[in-house]
């Protein structure tokens, strides 16, 4: 049984960098955050207009890097899509560097129509995209842990490929893949995730993805148990007594990489009360 590790997040939009770097210097502060995330979209998500500013998330990322000293940082979770998985790789590994080391690398399929029909970037169907990350994930391993590659895949292909330097955690940054798909996702998830992130949802379509992962890893030869368990909650400032019982659903069901989403306005007190509130009521579950 694995130890929780909690966890914030901060999305870049309606707000502002000062907001975010405040919040996230409180919580480097605060001994029971062990991570924490920003989002990788280039306009606001989740309500009726993606009209309202909207940061973009590595540059947020690299600059928090500078700001913090403890705290692990990613994005949870970055789009496949968006970036030649390369570059991305480069992109990663220069931010460990900023960060002496404590990038988490979020890689997700891609998924936000808007943003790709906006900017002309294709948004493949639905299983070219999670073969995609798979591709995406192999390659960014061999960038991290080779001096030169060579790839040929369905999708991408490199020659003589270099990145250097290298990332400072070894062999490579913890890779966190989000999404839930039972054929694919799941399945690309047992071959390359150090951590697998829920989503959202009901604990019992967590249990029964988490049965599904479980058959991939053994159609592939990995012992699930290597693959840590994550899930996201949206903390309710006004009823902490229901984020605290969903919380504890989870943790009891398996999650020990909690992620608590802040509601927006961003303030430095919001992390202080979930460490004062909320988290110590969640009780690790009992070994047997």
């Amino acid at each position: 049984m694995r130890p929780l590790r909690f966890g914030f997040k901060t999305s870049q939009q309606h707000t502002t960098y000062e907001e975010i770097v405040k919040v996230w210097e409180a919580a480097d502060k605060i001994p029971v955050f062990e991570h924490g995330w920003l989002f990788d979209h280039f306009n606001p998500i989740g309500q009726d207009s993606v009209e309202g500013p909207c940061l973009e998330g590595w540059t947020v990322l690299s600059a928090l890097a500078a700001r913090t000293e403890r705290v692990r940082l990613g994005l949870m979770t970055t789009g496949n899509t968006y970036r030649h998985p390369a570059i991305h790789a480069h992109i990663a590994a220069t931010a460990d560097i900023v960060s002496g080391g404590r990038v988490d690398f979020g890689m997700g399929a891609g998924w936000n129509v808007y943003e790709h029909e906006s900017m002309g970037l294709p948004l493949y169907q639905p299983g070219e995209r999670i073969r995609r990350l798979g591709e995406a994930a192999e390659l960014t391993k061999l960038l991290w842990t080779r001096a030169v590659v060579d790839y040929e895949g369905r999708y991408y292909q490199l020659k003589q490929a270099r990145l250097d330097p290298k990332p400072v955690q070894q062999p490579h940054p913890p890779i966190v893949i989000g999404g839930g798909g039972e054929q694919l996702t799941l399945r690309v998830v047992a071959r390359h995730a150090d951590i697998w992130n829920f989503g959202g949802g009901e604990v019992e379509t967590f249990t029964h993805k988490v049965a599904i992962l479980r058959e991939h890893c053994a159609a592939v030869g990995r012992d699930p148990d290597e693959i840590e368990l994550s899930a996201q909650i949206r903390v309710k400032f006004d009823d902490l007594d229901g984020s605290a019982r969903e919380v504890q659903a989870l943790a009891n069901a398996g999650v020990s990489h909690l992620i608590l989403i802040l509601p927006p306005p961003y303030r430095p007190d919001q992390v202080t009360r979930l460490a004062e509130e909320l988290i110590p009521r969640i009780e690790a579950p009992a070994t047997s």
